[in-house]
């Protein structure tokens, strides 16, 4: 056997795998081959959409299963035994996997992560590679796990006995947990932070399943402090704990369960006679704080009057947005995270959905509005003479011309994309929840009069919409299309095919607008959902700049045991928040009360009085699409800009990308790289225009040459004469290939299915048509030329 001419994939099958299994792995259990642990993250170009590659590796080596220990990155006997080591390292990190190895069916390059002294790498024999015990004795001294304790981190995960299986962030934080309990070292407090869309709960699960079966934690509570978040994790992935869960409705309390669901706001009647108290101090040894960031962090919240109450009992908070400014920290008490997987992380792996941003500029938001002297209410009251701006309107002041401009942009948005697109339209409070319901109603008076639940307004004092929220979160239900809301579905809402969220609300929370964004980062494919839009009229995106947004979480809380932090807001800072545009500082309005009993009792807070007025001329000054960029952030210097700076760094000169250009044999590969690299050829369309091609596009926006329209270029190759040596029939062909690039600009010449679509179906069969070139390899030389002669210089 001639071993240089082997396969990448022949290496591991004939010398690589024998050798784990010489050293005691079992192949069934222990060892999974060609392991893409991500989906491949998931490009938009226009309405289109395609998934990139996945990230793979060779090898991934479990001591059971769900407890990696080693990864493997082979390489074909051409290369050297460690050319793969870098890439494999490149993959142990994210996998948080300690061993590394490489190998070309020589023998192996080990790379130990736990060496303390001595070389960090050395080359072993095929027939030296570790024992599953070996590597399971290095792990365990390396994570502190002793004897006494190795049965409690080695517990099996649940399983249904489907494929389903943690994804592999969700492995590492619930082993993360698991081995840090088990550990404990006094410590009793952890924190878990994971974007919207990751699947948090199912984590929980998982975590609570493995310490309980494992007899370390035997009474364990999950608290939240919404109906829906209760609901959605009874019947979601808690339902398989069956009888031995119960969720504590009415303060009843029953304590023979092993697991419990409640709402804080159930447990707790601030008096003497809060149900928690019904339960010992010592009765619960592990509590799961859902959305932890929601106040618990707060001295005086009553989420920290339970946990102080069962302070004897482990507590883990989750979260995707872990609060940190001067007066809250969620550090301070669940102490740094265990584990940080973010939003960014989840778009670029393909376990989120990407989005754009549509800003849309009102006149009267950006320049204010001044009531004409004299100027009356619909109540016949004279307005104040002032000038009233973004933070007025809707809380202090409503202009129902804007209320109408801004469900006509909405509606004017899904008309031209899918008039059932789940939509979420945040707002300032109720009464504006109210009346964009209506508004949104009368701009979609045909829909609503097939169906009066298109839309709906569900908030916290609506008995009728929140009966329906779960419809609107179903994947299944038509019904209802458009949500208007306040608070109540900015968190704990997992509106999997949620298309367009809405903001006209004044949100300076950062908190809060992570949250409100995680509404629509839920992928479903089944149900076409694959990215989404954010419609923004109130400049509140200008928070994707925020250096905040989506980094590791900063602790910047500094006071002293004895400082006072009580009349802490729950969502924003104390500290002033200025509006980007006017300079002004924001007036946050009131928070909308919660939905804070699980039998559907909320009390409705007061209304304030608004003043209402018409007449007000109201037009859309600027409107703005603004994409993601490869690096997970909003684009915010112009197109432009940001195509030449991307373009530039691929190819720093013209005679650079000219250069790759002719030199590819297929120049989608290009395209398809520039993409990759966050150039959005869509976007370059709609504003440069639809005429042009990929190239020109390029040759035009990165190096300032004129372009050429697609048209233009198919015109030039006719004039040259160039194939007249080619039969009828051919010359035909190519004149089809011409007409099609130039009505919609396919670079796609060099697929050989080409010939099966229209119009080249219409000239002759697909054998037919390679005979009139001489051949196959002549048909094949006739396309290259083509593309050569369309991409020759003006």
């Amino acid at each position: 056997m001639n071993k240089k001419s082997l396969s990448e994939r022949d290496i591991c099958t004939k010398f690589i795998t024998p050798s784990l299994v010489a050293a005691g792995w079992d192949l069934d259990t222990q060892i999974r081959e060609e392991v893409g642990f991500t989906d491949g993250r998931i490009y938009v170009r226009g309405k289109i959409h395609a998934r990139g590659a996945k990230k793979r590796v060779d090898h991934i080596l479990y001591y059971k299963p769900n407890i990696p220990l080693a990864i493997i990155e082979a390489k074909d006997n051409n290369h050297t035994v460690g050319a793969g080591m870098q890439q494999a390292l490149g993959y142990a990190k994210p996998l948080d996997v300690p061993f590394v190895f490489s190998s070309n069916g020589d023998g192996f390059l080990f790379h130990d992560k736990t060496v303390k002294s001595g070389p960090i790498e050395t080359e072993l024999p095929l027939d030296a590679f570790p024992s599953p015990e070996k590597l399971w004795q290095k792990y365990k001294a390396f994570k502190g796990i002793n004897d006494e304790i190795e049965s409690l981190v080695a517990q099996d995960y649940f399983s249904d006995g489907s494929t389903r299986s943690p994804r592999y962030y969700q492995q590492i934080a619930i082993n993360r947990a698991v081995e840090a309990i088990a550990r404990s070292e006094g410590n009793n407090r952890h924190l878990l932070v994971m974007a919207t869309g990751t699947g948090k709960t199912y984590t929980a699960f998982q975590i609570i399943y493995r310490l309980w079966k494992s007899g370390l934690k035997k009474r364990i509570l999950f608290l939240a402090d919404r109906t829906a978040l209760i609901d959605q994790t009874v019947r979601g992935d808690f339902r398989h704990f069956k009888d031995a869960m119960t969720v504590i409705k009415h303060k009843q309390i029953d304590t023979a369960y092993n697991i419990y669901l409640a709402l804080y706001q159930g447990l707790s009647d601030n008096n003497d006679a809060d149900a928690y108290k019904q339960f010992s101090p010592e009765f619960f040894d592990l509590i799961i704080v859902d959305e932890c960031h929601r106040g618990s962090a707060r001295e005086d919240s009553k989420w920290r009057e339970i946990l102080e109450y069962f302070k004897g009992a482990t507590h883990i908070g989750l979260t995707a947005t872990p609060k940190e400014t001067k007066e809250i920290s969620s550090s301070e008490y669940f102490g740094e995270p265990l584990y940080t997987y973010s939003l960014k992380q989840g778009i670029d792996d393909g376990f989120l959905a990407p989005y754009k941003v549509i800003k849309v500029t009102l006149d009267i938001d950006a320049e204010g509005w001044r009531p004409p002297k004299g100027f009356k209410d619909k109540d016949g009251r004279e307005i104040e003479d002032r000038l009233y701006n973004r933070t007025d309107f809707d809380r202090h002041l409503v202009v129902e011309e804007r209320r109408h401009i801004v469900a006509q942009k909405i509606t004017d948005f899904l008309k031209g994309s899918d008039r059932f697109s789940k939509t979420i339209v945040f707002c300032v409070d109720i009464e504006h929840a109210e009346g964009m319901r209506k508004e949104l109603a009368n701009a979609n008076a045909d829909l609503v009069a097939v169906n009066s639940k298109y839309v709906m307004q569900i908030t916290g004092d609506n008995e009728e919409g929140k009966r329906h929220l779960d419809a609107f979160i179903s994947p299944t239900e038509l019904y209802p299309v458009i949500a208007t809301t306040s608070k109540l579905m900015t968190t704990g809402v997992d509106a999997q095919t949620c298309k367009l969220i809405v903001l006209d609300s004044n949100i300076g929370s950062m908190t809060e607008f992570k949250q409100i964004i995680g509404r629509g980062t839920r992928i479903n494919e089944d149900f076409g959902k694959h990215y989404f839009t954010i419609m923004d009229f109130r400049n509140v995106t200008a928070l994707f700049a925020d250096k905040e947004f989506d980094g590791d979480p900063v602790r910047v809380k500094e006071f002293s045991e004895n400082d006072d932090i009580a009349d802490a807001d729950d969502e924003t800072d104390d500290k002033p928040v200025t509006d980007v545009i006017t300079g002004d500082e924001i007036d946050f309005p009131e928070a909308e009360k919660p939905d804070v009993s699980i039998d559907g009792d909320p009390t409705a807070p007061e209304r304030r009085r608004k003043v209402t007025v018409n007449g007000v001329e109201v037009t859309v000054i600027k409107e703005r699409v603004q994409y993601m960029g490869n690096d997970g952030k909003i684009i915010t210097e112009s197109l432009r800009d940001y195509t030449r700076k991307s373009v530039r760094i691929a190819y720093a000169s013209l005679d650079d990308f000219l250069t790759s250009w002719n030199l590819a044999d297929k120049k989608r590969a290009i395209v398809d790289e520039l993409e990759q690299q966050g150039v959005i050829f869509a976007a370059l369309n709609e504003e440069i225009g639809s005429a042009f091609d990929p190239f020109d596009l390029i040759c035009h926006v990165a190096y300032e040459r004129k372009p050429l329209t697609r048209k233009e270029r198919a015109e030039q190759v006719k004039k040259r004469d160039y194939f007249t040596k080619y039969g009828d029939l051919a010359r035909r062909v190519i004149a089809a290939l011409l007409d099609k690039y130039a009505d919609d600009g396919g670079l796609d010449f060099e697929n050989p299915e080409i010939i099966r679509l229209d119009p080249l179906s219409k000239l002759g069969s697909p054998v037919e048509i390679i005979r009139a070139f001489g051949g196959k390899s002549t048909y094949e030389a006739a396309i290259h030329a083509l593309t050569d002669e369309l991409y020759k210089a003006a």
